[in-house]
Order: C-alpha cells, then sequence, then structure tokens
C-alpha cells in the first residue's frame, strides 16, 4: 500500500482503516493506495517548474467557460489545479496511470481495477 507522505494524512488514514468493517477495509486500502499515489504524482509537477507558456498551451485545450474563469484566475493561482500539473507533468513524459501503476505495483493496481 502507498502511504501519504504527510504524516498527519497517514495517520487519519491508519485510524480510518482500523476502524473500517473488515468486509470494506480492502477496498479502502485500495482507494487509499490509488489516491496517494496521485497526491505524490501530481506532487511533483514543482520539479518541472511550470511556464506561462505551459499555462497558455493548457488554456487553448480548455473548454469555454472554463477557459474563461482559468483566464480570469490567472498562471500564478493555476499553478496548483490539478488538470494543469497533470498537463505539465504528461508535456514532460510522466503519465499519470504508468506513475500510479510504478507506486502501487502492478499486483495491487490491477485488483485496485477490479473494484472501480
Amino acid at each position: 500500500m502507498v502511504l501519504h507522505p504527510d504524516e498527519k494524512c497517514r495517520s487519519s488514514q491508519a485510524k480510518f482503516l482500523t476502524q473500517c468493517p473488515t468486509d470494506q477495509r480492502r477496498l479502502h486500502e485500495l482507494l487509499f493506495s490509488y489516491g496517494n499515489s496521485a497526491y505524490i504524482y501530481h506532487q511533483q509537477a514543482k520539479e518541472f517548474e511550470p511556464t506561462v507558456n505551459d499555462y497558455e498551451e493548457w488554456l487553448e485545450g480548455l473548454k469555454e467557460p472554463i477557459q474563461k474563469e482559468m483566464k480570469k484566475q490567472g498562471f500564478d493561482r493555476c499553478k496548483n489545479i490539478l488538470s494543469f500539473t497533470r498537463y505539465v507533468l504528461e508535456k514532460n513524459d510522466v503519465g499519470m496511470e504508468e506513475f500510479i501503476k510504478e507506486q502501487m505495483g502492478m499486483e495491487e493496481y490491477s485488483e485496485y481495477k477490479t473494484f472501480v
């Protein structure tokens, strides 16, 4: 299971799992593992230092009502929006599903996929 990098969140998840009914525990372990992997994935976008050019390219792919709102928000406020961080990572050849598979391992990832 992939653990959350934040101690407080990791502790909260562990507490939840200990209180979870036995027949639901594995599902929640897999959900946490996938979610924690996705969290770690999005945190990596900071390593690529998104540029204004990345932001403008990302905006082009958005549909009109969302695009207008994101333009209004501006580059600095959009740096942490998940679809933008994913865009930056994908642009740098870091695919989300492949990253998550690596984090979870194929066996756990496959088990997760059977639940969802």
